[in-house]
């Protein structure tokens, strides 16, 4: 790590932190609109601003130093956070700019993130799965004890669900027929029951509007250079799919589905990347199990493969009916109109949004639809081998 460098990542550490807190104080406190952002604390933004900007040229100007993945990766999310910061403080602002007025920033991001193989901004793994902490306190936009909250439930969640993910791809090795499958299903499926328990955590800890207006706003939609990027979201990493994948809960061949692979696709860590397209490739157990011939293995596999669908699709509705709804649907509901064009961070309206996470929620849960088809039939196939 350079000097340049390191000064970067101690300011993002330090300075960083305690102004957007300050900030997101006097947001807070402004009771009428917790929205609302301009003309608040505008020597402090300004501040954030120059800072930022004075300590990226001196990166710019250094050039590359070719220091590996793990030093590209880490300072495309310091660039990143700047970037995002400067976005929720309505010092860029998508709509109003044809291009990024954060020139040395964009420099900076679009080389590294080329170079990497990920998108030009701050992923999610940034905030969980590699951000070290330093003395007990990983990085963070702001020391809200909410953001702490939302950051380290999101980091068990995603760690549980690569454990199940792991798990399920042995079983594809193995075979659904082995006497293993059962041991490595058992993994699986208590690996899911974390995740449930985590967000269970994540909904009663988490303060609905400190999330809603101090939390969320960083993670909004914003320009690097000519090119508008949709904000990180929880789900961009490749457990979660793989899961899908592997229980033959949704189809990489199901235009809707691939999709959303595609538009993730580079929102996650290259090995997460690879991953993923491995998997696309993958066989699914649902159709394994359906599809093999009757033996004595086969009702405790099939009971076995059950629990792990039905506790994928647990996971999938708690999160949707739950956090969804408490804390984006509902207190939008409050929001000023002229707020609700940025509310979303991956930019559709709310309501657009809301109807996609619907869908990928029936999917993973099999539950029929008229519009996709769902794994409900191939689940009422595998309960017919217990009766």
């Amino acid at each position: 790590m350079t000097q340049n460098t390191k000064a970067f990542d101690h300011w993002i550490r330090t300075d960083f932190v305690a102004i957007n807190t300050q900030l997101e104080t006097l947001y807070f406190e402004h009771h009428s609109d917790r929205a609302q952002v301009e003309g608040i604390g505008d020597d402090l933004k300004q501040q954030l601003l120059n800072d930022g900007r004075t300590l990226l040229a001196s990166l710019l100007a250094e050039g590359n130093t070719d220091e590996g993945f793990d030093a590209g990766f880490d300072l495309l999310g310091n660039i990143g956070f700047y970037m995002a910061a400067c976005r929720r403080h309505e010092l860029t602002e998508p709509s109003r700019e044809t291009k990024s007025p954060l020139v040395e920033a964009s420099a900076l991001a679009l080389q590294v993130g080329a170079s990497i193989g990920m998108i030009p901004r701050f992923s999610t793994a940034h905030l969980t799965t590699h951000n070290q902490a330093i003395n007990g306190r990983a990085k963070s936009f702001t020391h809200l004890p909410d953001e702490a909250i939302f950051n380290e439930f999101n980091t068990r969640s995603i760690l549980a669900y690569q454990e199940a993910s792991t798990a399920l791809i042995k079983v594809v090795d193995v075979g659904i027929s082995s006497p293993v499958a059962i041991d490595l299903l058992h993994t699986a499926g208590v690996a899911l029951k974390k995740v449930f328990d985590s967000n269970q955590q994540l909904n009663d800890q988490l303060d609905v509007d400190r999330f809603f207006y101090s939390v969320r706003p960083y993670y909004k939609s914003h320009r690097v250079g000519n090119n508008i990027y949709r904000g990180a979201n929880a789900g961009d990493f490749a457990g979660i799919n793989i899961i899908d994948l592997l229980l033959g809960l949704c189809r990489a061949d199901e235009s809707y589905y691939s999709q959303l692979l595609v538009d993730k696709m580079l929102y996650m860590m290259p090995d997460d990347q690879a991953a993923l397209r491995n998997a696309m490739r993958l066989p699914n157990l649902l159709d394994a199990l359906l599809s093999s011939p009757d033996g004595n293995w086969k009702a405790a596999a099939a009971t076995a493969l059950l629990k792990v669908c039905r506790a994928h699709g647990a996971t999938a509705e708690q999160h949707h009916n739950l956090l969804v709804e408490r804390f984006i649907r509902v207190p939008s509901q409050q929001l000023a109109a002229q707020h609700h064009q940025n509310l979303t961070a991956s930019g559709p309206p709310l309501p657009v949004l809301l109807a996609a996470l619907e869908k990928l929620r029936d999917l993973r849960c099999a539950s029929p639809r008229h519009d996709i088809v769902t794994a409900a039939a191939k689940m009422d196939q595998v309960k017919e081998l217990l009766r």
